[in-house]
Parts: C-alpha cells; structure tokens; sequence
C-alpha cells in the first residue's frame, strides 16, 4: 500500500491487505473520495458437514464452538479473527466485514450432532470466533435457530456478543437459565460513543450493550462483562469506569482481554490508528511493543490475551483492583449439563414440555471440525452468487479461536 488509504464511513477497515495464501494482490489506484459510499454487504452460503468446532487452546475457557457466521459486518478494526476469512479466499480487510458466510443448515446440523448416542453433553461456546449477533442474524436468525435447538435438548452454552440484538432471545436464554446451562457476556470495549463509532462501526453502541446486561439480569440470565480488547494507549484509563457501569447493570463476573494483532491485522489496526488517531499511533504502538517484547505480537498461548512486563502487570493489577471495587469479583456458576436430554426418535419434543430422554454424564466428548469450502448460492435474495474457489487452511489449523495466534 503506497498511501494511507481514507477511512469509509460505517467501515473499520478502509482496504484489503494481501491474502498470506493467494500468490496475487490487487490493489486499487486510490482515486476516490472520502465521500464514496462504502462496499454494501453480501452474504454467500456455506453448505458445511459439520457445525462444532473444537479447539485445544489452554487459554480459552472451553474447547468446542459453534460459529454460525463467518465474517463479521460489526466491522470492528481490531478483531483477531480478521486473518480465518483469507482460508476462505478473502482478505482480512473490508472482505471480512463485507462478504459474510452464512451457515444457514447450522440448526439442523446441530440437532443431528446432539441427536446421537455418541454425543456426550458438553457446553459449547457462541461463538468465539466471530459475534453470533452480528447485524445480519437480525433478518438471517440463525443464530436463534441454533438457540431453539440447544434449548430443546438443555445443553449448555456460553454465548459472547457485543450486540444488544441478544435480547431477542431471552425466551431461550430463560429456559437454558432454568437448568444452569447458560452464560452471556457482553463485550465492552469503550464507553465513549465518538470511539465506538470509528473503532466498532456496527457495532451496538455502549449504552445498548449495557441496557442488553440490564435486560439479561432481570431476566435472570447470568450475564458478565468482558472488556475486550484493552488498547494500551486509548482504552485501557477506561477500564475501572467500563467495570463499574457493567456492575449497576447486573453484570456479575468481569474478564479482560487485551489487543491481539494476528498477521494482518497488525497492517490494519496500524492504518485505522494514522487515519483516526495519528497523534496516540506512536504511543499505542510502543506500548504494545513493551506488552510483546518489543512486537506487536506475541501469539504464544498463555502471553497473547495478557502480555508480559512491567505495563501487563499494571494493567492486570489496575483491573484486579476495579473488580473487586465494582463487586465483580465472583468465578461465577459453571454451567451443568445435568438437564441435557435427547427428544424421543419419533420426533421433536415440546420446547418447553416432557418428555425427551436425560442423559447423564460428565461433560466430555468429542465434536466435529468445520469444513472450509463455500459453495456458492443458486442465487435469491439475502444470498448473492460467486465462483467457487477452494479454501484449504494450513494443516494443523482449525480456521477458529482455537490456533496459536
């Protein structure tokens, strides 16, 4: 890239960085004008075999997952599954916010999945990857189809959002409440609305997310807070604030995850900070060196959501310091798969009713692993067509949460 790109409005990102798989980059000639209305948002289908994803990650907190989407229109600059879109053929850039995968069989592939006697009960995780209420599922609700599904049978689930659409879906979260087998978190990054706007374009805005803990609380859904990412330079002075307002919400357990930077991201996060902060670019970028031994980035397992040094554990110290203080201190309930039950083979159960079979057991067990072609759409509205092209990870990599980045 031979110039800072200009920022488009409702973007994070403001171009596409070369695909680390694709041996040729096409790169506009930058004649445009801030005022051009950014690329509009396409969805294409993936016909996928499998709908859990595991992952043998020690630092994330279970090892199986449901990803409905893959992309994300939130368009948040700094999201680390920008880099899992080039397996698809895309870029990390403005493809990943503007060409969305949709796993739309998720449902009816779920239910197969908890449907067999090889199934043992676990909780899943919705989605750690990319947010399951990412603007589309408003009209898409998948995300909703796979809730319906896991309500049906009790299994447990931690779902992970920065959108207020959540509140959707308290019907089901109260019934998987009923049996301890759910867990919401929203994501807080900022409580400055100026900074969302630019940084999470699509984001729900900081009050909406607080008014999602508040609905979620009174509806007796355990609901916490994380504060994700914390960008050394910009966001982090707001960490006790952003902990104190989840508290008054109803929020009950806290967490922080501070900024990941995986390939090209780091090019990204670089340009979003020269177009919109070009006075605190070098003071975050030094600051994250210091986090990273003098990198951007340290993807080792244990280092990369905490950092190491004396500016990790100032930040550490000061978060510790503000959970206790906002009373968020609590490790929170585990969530149980003792209601976990399959639905008799001659059909469905009742949601809400009798009837289906309870299966005991520890939560252990074994899923599936996603598969990354994406078959193009026969055409129809919300899905567009594109030409097949194949979409092989590197071996050894699940395309999830779950690698070493």
């Amino acid at each position: 890239m031979s110039r800072t790109p200009l920022p488009m409005r409702g973007r994070g990102a403001s171009w596409d960085p070369p695909n680390r798989f694709e041996p040729l980059h096409v790169e506009p000639d930058g004649c445009g004008s801030e005022d051009d209305p950014p690329p509009s948002t396409r969805f294409f289908r993936d016909h996928t075999h499998e709908v859990i994803a595991t992952n043998d990650s020690p630092d994330v907190p279970l090892d199986a997952g449901i990803n409905p989407y893959r992309g994300c229109s939130h368009g948040c600059i700094y999201c680390f599954a920008r880099p899992t879109h080039e397996y698809l053929g895309f870029s990390a850039g403005l493809d990943f916010e503007t060409r969305i995968v949709v796993k739309e069989d998720a449902p009816t592939l779920l239910r197969k999945k908890l449907a067999s006697p090889r199934w043992k009960p676990r909780a899943l995780m919705l989605s750690g990857n990319t947010d399951p209420y990412q603007p589309g599922e408003r009209r898409l609700r998948v995300t909703r189809g796979v809730l319906e599904v896991l309500a049906e049978f009790r299994s447990p689930v931690a779902v992970i959002t920065k959108n207020h659409l959540v509140t959707r879906d308290v019907d089901l979260l109260s019934e998987l409440a009923r049996h301890d087998a759910v867990g919401v978190t929203l994501s807080v990054t900022t409580l400055r609305n100026e900074l969302q706007r630019v940084m999470e374009p699509r984001t729900s805005v900081p009050a909406r997310r607080l008014d999602a803990i508040r609905a979620l609380a009174a509806a007796g859904i355990p609901v916490g807070v994380n504060v994700a990412p914390v960008i050394p330079g910009l966001t982090d002075h707001e960490l006790p604030d952003i902990l104190e307002a989840a508290a008054e919400a109803g929020a009950t357990t806290a967490a922080y995850i501070l900024l990941r930077l995986p390939h090209g991201v780091k090019d990204l996060f670089e340009t979003w900070l020269e177009q919109h902060f070009p006075d605190r670019r070098d003071k975050v970028l030094n600051r994250l060196r210091d986090l990273h031994g003098g990198s951007l980035y340290d993807g080792t397992w244990g280092r990369r959501k905490r950092g190491a040094g004396p500016y990790a554990e100032h930040i550490a110290g000061m978060f510790r310091v503000a959970r206790r203080r906002a009373g968020l201190d609590g490790e929170g309930s585990p969530l149980s798969t003792a209601a976990f039950r399959r639905p008799p083979a001659s059909g469905q159960t009742e949601l809400f009713g009798n009837g289906a079979t309870p299966v005991p057991g520890p939560a252990d067990g074994n899923g599936g692993s996603p598969a990354d072609g994406v078959i193009p759409s026969p055409g129809g509205d919300p899905f567009r067509s594109r030409p097949a092209r194949p979409a092989a990870a590197p071996a050894g990599s699940s395309g999830t949460c779950g690698g070493s980045w």
